[in-house]
């Protein structure tokens, strides 16, 4: 979700192919054998496989929203976030919305709930003032984190709305109802060897 927005803000075209991580074609095996969406594979067979790689490499390119200036604090600050939230915000994520892949680790679900909520909390306080984490521009930082907020709020929605996070269920609704959001959300057929590549993102997206 969030490769495809940045590739979308960069106005970058790419080749899509739609997979279903229970069938994964055979190419998709020989290009990344890790086997995780996204990878972009260029021209010169260069393979790109994290979704943050592939934010970097398509803000490389073209940045015209200026994500990566963001209008208080630095990069590194951005960095620094976002590292939280895809480190120890996704390891509580992960153990609370799927904890019976854990049960070897013992894993506490609701001690997982609380670890992510304390994350909420932090994202909360900077919110307040501000519509977005750095300032009231989208940054960087919003579209790398914001996905993951989305599937905490998902795993029980009734909780989180119930939660005293109003900045933060704000910016998340915000996000969820952008034109960024909704332009990259549009479903695509499964790919098979020898379909059709659609353009991403399409006219129409």
């Amino acid at each position: 979700m969030r490769a495809r927005m940045a590739i979308a803000a960069a106005g970058v075209e790419c080749r899509l192919r739609e997979v279903v991580l229970r069938d994964k074609p055979a190419e998709m095996l020989e290009a990344s054998p890790k086997a995780t969406v996204p990878v972009i594979v260029e021209t010169d067979g260069t393979v790109i496989e994290e979704s943050l790689d592939v934010m970097a490499w398509a803000l490389a390119q073209n940045d015209p929203e200026s994500w990566l200036e963001p209008e208080q604090g630095s990069r590194a600050d951005m960095d620094a976030l976002i590292a939280e939230s895809d480190g120890p915000f996704k390891r509580a994520l992960d153990r609370y919305k799927y904890p019976n892949r854990y049960e070897d680790e013992g894993v506490d679900r609701e001690a997982q709930r609380a670890l992510g909520l304390s994350f909420l909390e932090k994202l909360n306080a900077r919110l307040d003032g501000q519509a977005q984490l750095f300032g009231n521009r989208v940054s960087h930082a919003d579209i790398a984190i914001f996905p993951f907020i989305r599937q905490f709020a998902n795993t029980d929605r009734t909780w989180f709305d119930a939660l005293n996070l109003p900045h933060l269920q704000a910016w998340l609704d915000g996000h969820l109802e952008s034109a960024r959001f909704k332009q990259i959300m549009p479903k695509y057929a499964q790919w098979k060897t020898g379909d059709e590549e659609p353009v991403f993102p399409g006219a129409d997206a």
